[in-house]
């Protein structure tokens, strides 16, 4: 017998699941954003939350909290959409946990257990941010970022340290636990896996770090290769995407979504952020890379991509967009998975060549403000031209 709120709290998530999803009316005629997010603490099951037995918990009391949804790897398989979410208890520990649906907007549901991830490094305190790379090696791959305490002398209760956790699957239930990812940076967070073998070697875009939240002198988004993924180092990272003064990615920034193949190119969605009197604010930017070298950079639209807009601006982390998964399907749509202020997940919708017109048609960065004023001046005229045949 249930209790008869744990019953009511069953009938009203059902209701809730089952809500349809609509495009707003936002424009830019990149990508569609839709009106509700796609994973909140609202989906997630509630035997996770609630002890059931009624003679142990007679008061039907939440008794392992969920504080928020958000950041999650995607991927297209078999007809299904799934997501490896991060899903963050009350008590900030967060761990991994897959949600499905047949649709890339809505009916997103959790599998009935989080994933359990062989536990091979005891001083791993917390983990996150997994991205899937589905590799030409036939291998499912998980990388995400293992933090453990920093126990180095002088270090303050709240220093950290970051690492590449490496994982890898066939069916997203059994995981192999690979050792983490080793380069010459003291840390590593948002470390992306490339899809396909570049000279024989496995590929890596990485995000060297100073600190755990500071970039320091660390120049961007990196990328560098090794031989054996099951004992995987880098000795050299080269920089591809580099921060730049008074720009979207002058604090920091690194890789997002992994990298989706074209004709033209490999498209590259990536986080970059500034600092603000409001503090950090994230956003996304987009670039492509060449095919047969994909360190190199061949387009770069100026400007954020996605940026946090109305109520995603606000949550546990204000001003935040981040994105560790896109999603193609067989007929070119791309489905990307986007987090607002480390809270919850949404969608934007778009289509490969929707993306190769952004990519490629956008002009880059001016740089500075005279520049940018002739920029769109230039911009401006050509179309008052248009106008003005159009009229006459």
């Amino acid at each position: 017998m249930l209790h008869p709120k744990l019953q009511q709290l069953i009938a009203e998530q059902e209701h809730f699941l089952a809500r349809p999803n609509t495009p707003t009316a936002f424009y830019n005629g990149v990508y569609t954003r839709w009106a509700h997010p796609v994973l909140t603490r609202r989906h997630v099951p509630l035997i996770w939350k609630y002890d059931f037995n009624i003679q142990t918990n007679p008061n039907a009391q939440e008794r392992l909290g969920v504080n928020a949804v958000f950041n999650s790897g995607a991927l297209y398989k078999d007809g299904h959409y799934c997501l490896v979410a991060r899903v963050e208890g009350n008590d900030r520990k967060s761990f991994f946990a897959i949600a499905q649906s047949d649709s890339p907007v809505q009916g997103f549901r959790f599998w009935d257990y989080p994933i359990a991830l062989p536990d091979t490094y005891p001083e791993e305190t917390n983990v996150y941010d997994m991205r899937l790379t589905a590799h030409e090696d036939g291998w499912i791959y998980g990388v995400f970022c293992s933090e453990s305490k920093d126990r180095s002398p002088g270090a303050a209760l709240s220093d950290a340290c970051a690492a590449a956790g490496i994982v890898r699957t066939k069916d997203l239930r059994d995981w192999e636990r690979l050792p983490n990812l080793k380069t010459v940076s003291p840390q590593q967070r948002n470390v992306v896996l490339h899809p396909e073998l570049v000279d024989g070697q496995y590929a890596f875009f990485t995000r060297p770090q100073d600190g755990f939240i500071d970039a320091g002198g660390a120049g961007g988004l990196c990328y560098g290769t090794c031989a054996d993924i099951t004992k995987a180092e880098i000795t050299e990272e080269c920089l591809v995407s580099p921060r730049r003064y008074h720009t979207i990615t002058e604090g920091k920034n690194g890789a997002g979504a992994i990298p989706i193949k074209t004709d033209r190119g490999w498209l590259h969605i990536a986080h970059g952020v500034r600092n603000t009197a409001a503090g950090l604010r994230y956003v996304l930017y987009a670039f492509a890379t060449d095919l047969h070298e994909p360190w190199r950079i061949i387009a770069e639209p100026g400007g954020f991509f996605l940026a946090p807009y109305g109520h995603e601006r606000v949550g546990d982390v204000s001003n935040v967009a981040f994105c560790n998964g896109a999603a193609v399907n067989d007929n070119g749509e791309v489905a990307i998975y986007y987090a607002s202020a480390d809270t919850r997940l949404h969608v934007a919708t778009t289509t490969l060549d929707l993306l190769t017109d952004y990519v490629w048609g956008t002009p880059p960065d001016a740089l500075r403000s005279a520049d940018c004023v002739t920029q769109r001046s230039e911009l401006i005229s050509r179309n008052l031209e248009i106008l003005a045949r159009g009229n006459g």
